[in-house]
């Protein structure tokens, strides 16, 4: 019987060209020494994937596959079945008829899941079939990250008294930030964060929420989280605190603390912030993997003509590069890339930063520490002494270190640094109001970028779209420009978390000083001449590079506009 039901689901797939007769004969021999399900075995033989086994199984058993993410599930179908038995059998309920609640199972075969769930609620159920990467992720959106674990705490009846005194309370909450049940749902908080590839985990205490959010690729998005969160809030905190060993007791200042995980095989450090709110502490969490790949100018983002002027750049054997943009937009991987490229055994390279986001074999990094008054200012003082030839100092936040920093370069040191500005120009207009003589700015400098990171085009669901002629006209686009290119927009899919995107890149202008902007400069000429003065002389606006990207199919001209500053509005349509 097992045999033939084996050969049946064989036969589906082969009539619907899933599967190669030969292939299957091969996965039909494997099943009879092995004993597996010929699907498990046709999965693991790499012939074959989750969703097409199931969708066969369901037209050999006549039970419907549904893409749950597709299906707007109803809010009374989820009260039905709580979280704890959703998560112990990995079901999740889609819909209701005729008093039959139809679940959604990966295993349709499975009659002991079925009967102890028919069992446990009292009522007739209903299978269709769906992937197991599908109903977790149901799971998660519906009832929430570690609903499951919530459920059993209120349950149980715990939640914090805050009804007492001050040292009793502190107690109280570091007994239930150590209880095993918000020590789970913290994990698996940040676990989700992982898996997500978030860069930065927010817990921010509403009025009558707690809300987690993550950052994605440069986006917030809020996870679902049980309804019921907020009576774990100080729990939860508490447990965050407890991890990133700062004092439970302190809410009324705001705190830092760093927190070390191994996920698999991977070592991460975790930055944690603290600062109080009218509602309670929010804390940030910035993840960074220690065991990252440092990623090669090739691989930022770069194209040949760039390429070429950052090389010439980095290979002076003294000057600044200075690095602008807004926080976030990659300017730490850019200057941790160019001194990659230039560590080599004939060259000390020391790099002054906060927070030490790579670590650098070859490379001595100090990690600056405002408490105890080791700051950049006070680090570049004494690091002649070490007789390096490379420098890098994180960031120039006052006239004290932009006056080191430029004393550093002016006396044979190649110096890299970065800058808040908006555009590669404006570094110069920042260095004046540091109160820098434009002598020493047009002596010092010998590059200038900026920055800023789009959103990447997921490859596996993204369309062809067309730009109104009205909005190229708009951003100065000739139409004989797009005539040979295709343009993308994104709609989303599984591999995305539907948002369309994966991953990010960089656009870049770059800015070489020579002689006319030099004299520019000690002209204190405004930032807009001295722009106009580069695109003369060849530099590529950072707007233009995005449109070379968009016209390469790796983003959207919504993407280029949103992190370039431009007012927000859609300027596709679909094609």
């Amino acid at each position: 019987m097992v045999e033939e039901t084996s050969r049946e689901l064989g036969r589906i797939l082969v009539a619907r060209n899933e599967l190669d007769p030969d292939d299957l004969e091969r996965a039909l021999r494997e099943h009879h020494q092995t004993g597996e399900r010929i699907g498990q075995v046709l999965i693991k033989m790499g012939l074959a994937s989750e969703e097409t086994i199931l969708r066969a199984l369901a037209e050999q058993l006549s039970i419907p596959y549904v893409r749950l993410s597709d299906v707007e599930i109803p809010q009374e179908v989820i009260q039905r079945v709580p979280a704890k038995i959703v998560t112990h059998y990995q079901l999740m309920p889609v819909g209701q008829s005729d008093g039959a609640l139809r679940v959604a199972v990966s295993d349709p075969l499975d009659m002991h899941t079925l009967d102890d769930l028919r069992l446990v609620l009292g009522t007739d159920i209903e299978p269709v079939i769906s992937t197991r990467e599908e109903i977790e992720e149901a799971i998660k959106r519906y009832y929430g990250i570690g609903a499951e674990t919530v459920e059993g705490l209120i349950s149980n009846g715990k939640a914090e008294s805050i009804e007492v005194d001050r040292g009793r309370e502190v107690t109280d909450l570091e007994e239930m930030a150590e209880d095993a049940s918000i020590v789970r749902f913290v994990n698996q908080i940040i676990s989700e964060a992982f898996t997500s590839r978030a860069t930065d985990i927010h817990a921010e205490p509403m009025e009558h929420d707690l809300r987690i959010r993550y950052r994605i690729d440069g986006m917030l998005y809020e996870a679902a989280v049980p309804p019921n969160l907020k009576r774990f809030q100080s729990a939860i905190i508490s447990r965050l605190k407890i991890m990133a060993d700062m004092n439970i007791a302190e809410r009324r200042l705001p705190q830092d603390g760093k927190i070390k995980l191994k996920m698999g095989e991977l070592d991460y450090d975790l930055r944690v912030s603290t600062v109080p709110t009218p509602y309670g502490e929010s804390v940030s969490i910035r993840i960074l993997s220690r065991d990252s790949d440092l990623i090669n100018l090739e691989r930022l983002g770069l194209d040949g003509f760039h390429l070429e002027i950052l090389r010439r750049m980095i290979s002076r054997p003294y000057g600044i590069i200075l690095n602008t943009g807004p926080t976030g937009s990659g300017k730490s991987t850019t200057l941790y890339a160019a001194l990659s490229e230039i560590n080599k055994i004939d060259r000390k390279i020391i790099s002054i930063e906060d927070p030490i986001e790579y670590r650098i074999a070859g490379v001595t990094q100090i990690q600056v520490n405002p408490v105890i008054d080791l700051t950049f200012a006070r680090v570049l003082r004494t690091i002649l002494r070490q007789d390096p030839d490379v420098i890098m100092v994180g960031e120039i936040r006052d006239t004290e270190t932009a006056e080191i920093t430029i004393r550093t370069a002016l006396t044979g040191h190649l110096v890299f640094s970065t800058l808040h500005t908006n555009d590669a120009c404006g570094a110069v207009t920042r260095l004046l109001d540091m109160e820098i003589e434009p002598f020493l700015v047009a002596s010092s400098c010998i590059g200038f970028i900026a920055q800023r990171l789009v959103r990447l085009l997921c490859p596996e669901c993204k369309v062809p779209a067309t730009i109104p002629d009205e909005i190229l006209s708009h951003l100065h686009i000739r139409p004989e420009e797009v005539e040979d290119a295709t343009i993308y927009r994104e709609v989303g899919c599984e591999r995305c978390r539907y948002t369309g995107f994966h991953g990010r890149t960089a656009i870049y202008e770059i800015v070489h000083v020579n002689e006319s902007l030099k004299r520019l400069i000690v002209q204190r000429a405004p930032a807009n001449v001295l722009r106009s003065d580069a695109i003369r002389l060849n530099m590529r606006p950072i707007r233009e590079d995005g449109w070379l990207k968009i016209k390469r199919g790796v983003t959207t001209l919504n993407e280029v506009l949103r992190v370039t500053m431009e007012e927000e509005f859609d300027v596709t349509d679909e094609g």
